[in-house]
């Protein structure tokens, strides 16, 4: 049994981004309990679900993505089997997410002394750990989008300005894109060519910078966060 889905290879520093069509087929099978215990229990075999997705067709010099999952979830059709291969395709942003709280917000480095305080930390930087790569893949997914949906007025004028080395701001918005871009400058992007898109490390070195310089910016011209 088997099918073909589409999915989104995200890039990497050896290949651009692209879709990759794959052809999946799976079967199950019972895994036996150990027998080299002295005194087994009765367990009862385990069934699994195995699933092999590889590409069709991959372009020329590419190595051909290949996915073998095993899963307990059951799969009785194609449509379970493509939502496994789905799921398996947002491992990256998981990988991400988890990277962004130990790496970015440091959550591992916290000092505190009760299990009580280390989940009320959690729920903090679990809401800027999500914000920090939210921003990072919607200005990739609606590169055209206003950057005031995600940034308040004295953040892009003083995003702008503190960029173009001016005290006039314009009288509108950048885009997403281009607003993410110059955020991860701040944090030490040299957008070549050859760069790609900025990543989730420079992105937070730059949310950082600019927060001291809105701030700033706020102070001089009478602004609040909220406007």
């Amino acid at each position: 049994m088997g099918g073909q889905i589409r999915v989104d290879v995200q890039r990497a520093p050896e290949r651009p981004a692209r879709q990759a069509p794959l052809a999946g087929r799976w079967a199950t099978l019972q895994v036996a309990p150990p027998r080299h215990r002295r005194k087994p229990k009765r367990l009862q075999p385990l069934p699994l679900q195995v699933l092999l997705a590889e590409e069709v067709d991959p372009p020329e010099g590419v190595t051909p993505s290949c996915w073998l999952l095993v899963t307990t979830l059951p799969i009785a059709t194609w449509a379970e089997a493509e939502a496994c291969v789905h799921w398996y395709t947002l491992r990256w942003l998981s990988e991400r997410y988890h990277f962004v709280l130990k790496s970015g917000c440091r959550l591992e480095a916290l000092q505190l002394e009760t299990a009580a305080r280390l989940k009320r930390a959690l729920a903090v930087y679990r809401l800027v750990a999500w914000r920090w790569l939210w921003l990072t893949y919607e200005a990739r997914a609606h590169p055209e989008a206003s950057s005031a949906t995600v940034l308040a007025l004295h953040e892009w004028q003083a995003l702008y300005c503190s960029i173009h080395r001016t005290p006039h701001p314009p009288g509108q918005p950048p885009s997403l894109q281009q607003a993410v871009r110059w955020m991860a400058q701040l944090g030490g992007f040299l957008g070549r060519k050859s760069d790609g898109e900025p990543g989730v490390q420079v992105l937070w070195r730059g949310l950082r910078r600019l927060e001291d310089i809105a701030a700033t910016w706020a102070l001089v011209h009478g602004l609040t966060p909220h406007e």
